[in-house]
């Protein structure tokens, strides 16, 4: 669901997961995911604009016996509290394929809200797929957690 084409994915390898979890370290603002001792998945906050006070959020769990457990809800909402409490950004947004409606769901709960399709953004082999713009503002964030 990163909107590359699998068939391009070159093998997982050991130096390869070496570079990757590197990379997130080196990230201004990411975390590794960790549940239940395991690695499962990276989130970050990127392409920071300080003077409008937004980022992009961006998170991927590889682990598929994971999902629909409720952890990349817990993920999301923990980098938001970080992000409006901690950085007081203003706003946070993302793009996600319209093809993902488990991801669509989960930021949805937890506060991201419609705000456009990219019309045949992501091409994923020989098909072209739909991104959505989602974004929640600091004052949606802090009322739905007053609520």
């Amino acid at each position: 669901m990163y909107g590359v084409d699998p068939q391009s994915v070159p093998p997982w390898t050991r130096a390869a997961a070496k570079v990757w979890v590197e990379k997130v370290a080196d990230a201004e603002c990411a975390w590794i995911v960790e549940y239940e001792g395991r690695l499962i998945g990276a989130v970050r906050l990127h392409h920071f604009d300080h003077g409008d006070k937004r980022a992009q959020l961006a998170i991927g769990l590889e682990d598929a016996t994971i999902l629909g457990r409720g952890i990349g809800r817990r993920v999301v909402k923990a980098v938001l509290d970080y992000a409006f409490h901690g950085l007081g950004l203003h706003r946070v947004g993302l793009r996600v394929l319209a093809m993902n409606v488990r991801a669509i769901r989960c930021y949805a709960a937890c506060g991201f809200r419609h705000e456009g399709v990219e019309r045949q953004s992501a091409r994923i082999g020989d098909e072209w797929h739909d991104d959505i713009m989602m974004g929640v503002l600091a004052d949606e964030y802090f009322a739905a957690a007053r609520a």
